[in-house]
């Protein structure tokens, strides 16, 4: 049985968009979408783990979810499920089995509900699938539109893309985005001068000034290349800009319907970390993100 898409409610505006945005993820997918509430386990003298408030909370949070699903993505095959906290490790749980786990996020920096900034994090940083993280104001999800339509009026997928170190992964996640939206791909790439100790013979770096930009252009179409060939209905524009990458994906991710990324897996958790350029487009883009990790 395919993994399903699954979304973390607690209640909050964010997470109901994020659950609407799972909803609409999950048709796009051929998925079932499964809602997860985590509550906080704290045991009581006579042994019962949850209280009856909890129990409640619970089950309000999950029917909110349910109506703005019905309302909005009625197409959704629905289940749910209660699990205990600690809530990172709860969602961490939950993402082992995901195709893409949803959560919500009011970006600049703070994130509601359950979903506090460090728990919310915390999952981003050590998931081993996909994370997309939704805003409720102006929330990008967008009406579902069957693979193939007419493209007009829809928006970019937008591909934070690393040629230092391209990852099957993220691109692939990207092109397979952008193909079920019917929408076109941005692929961004912002190159540095690197410090001349850093380079070796033969390096890009070395090229004099006014030829480097032309060199990252055509090494960015020969990295893109085998991804349009996989992927033959996607229209593809490829955006090269020099200086630190987060400014310029923030600024092409303004009216995108989603924003990917990568996130480098680390071993070990006291490594686990969310990486510069995720961290800034996590708290800044006003789209929704998805973070994908890879060795």
């Amino acid at each position: 049985m395919p993994p399903p898409v699954i979304a973390g409610v607690d209640g909050s505006a964010e997470s109901l968009a994020a659950a609407e945005w799972a909803a609409r993820e999950s048709v796009r997918r051929e998925r079932s979408l499964r809602l997860v509430h985590v509550w906080s386990w704290h045991p009581r003298q006579d042994g019962e783990p949850a209280t009856a408030a909890q129990r409640l909370m619970a089950r309000r949070a999950l029917r909110q979810a349910e109506e703005r699903i019905g309302r909005g993505c009625p197409e959704a095959r629905l289940e749910e499920e209660q699990v205990e906290g600690p809530a990172t490790a709860a969602l961490l749980r939950a993402a082992e089995q995901a195709d893409v786990l949803v959560l919500g996020s009011r970006g600049l920096s703070a994130f509601t509900g359950l979903l506090v900034g460090s728990v919310a994090l915390g999952v981003v940083a050590r998931a081993v699938r996909p994370v997309v993280l939704v805003r409720a104001a102006g929330e990008a999800a967008g009406a579902y539109v069957p693979a193939g339509p007419e493209r007009s009026g829809r928006r970019d997928v937008v591909l934070g893309l690393d040629l230092a170190d391209p990852c099957d992964e993220v691109i692939d996640f990207a092109f397979e985005a952008a193909r079920d939206r019917g929408s076109r791909l941005r692929a961004v790439h912002a190159w540095q001068p690197p410090a001349p100790f850093a380079l070796g013979p033969g390096e890009i770096g070395l090229i004099e000034e006014p030829w480097r930009a032309a060199k990252w252009r055509d090494f960015m179409a020969a990295v893109l290349r085998p991804w349009r060939d996989k992927y033959p209905g996607v229209e593809v524009v490829e955006t090269l800009t020099e200086g630190r990458p987060a400014s310029p994906l923030i600024r092409a991710a303004s009216g995108a319907s989603l924003l990917v990324v990568g996130r480098r897996i680390t071993q070990g958790p006291a490594l686990a970390r969310t990486g510069p350029v995720a961290h800034a487009v996590i708290h800044h883009a006003g789209c929704p993100v998805a973070v994908v990790p890879h060795e």
